[in-house]
């Protein structure tokens, strides 16, 4: 009974090491709640689409540099809602920016549905 115990004590140990440390995908209509909650929205289009129309206090930082490395202008304590046109860049620009240790959650969908105003 006692090494039953421990093997079940040995696995639920193994099963939280393998815990998902991925990070959170929202919504679009989400988005405004999460900058009233001070993230910051990181527009990962390339900088002529981001000139065309963006989201009100975005930054700019296109996924081309993000997959050179290039963070400057960002900040490790500021978290961010990563968008793009559709959705995609964003999910790769994500995955760069969570491993490398910023917090951030992704937009599923894009710049194409958002429904708010724009600059």
């Amino acid at each position: 009974m006692k090494r039953l115990i421990s093997l079940l004590m040995l696995a639920m140990l193994v099963l939280a090491a393998c815990g998902n440390d991925e990070y959170e995908t929202i919504a679009i209509e989400d988005v405004a709640a999460k900058q009233e909650a001070g993230y910051t929205v990181l527009d990962v289009r390339e900088t002529y689409e981001y000139e065309e129309a963006h989201i009100a206090g975005a930054q700019n930082k296109p996924l081309s540099t993000l997959r050179e490395e290039e963070f400057s202008g960002l900040s490790a304590d500021q978290p961010y809602v990563v968008i793009c046109q559709s959705g995609n860049r964003s999910k790769e620009a994500s995955a760069i920016l969570h491993e490398a240790g910023y917090e951030l959650v992704n937009v599923s969908e894009g710049m194409s549905s958002w429904k708010g105003d724009v600059e």
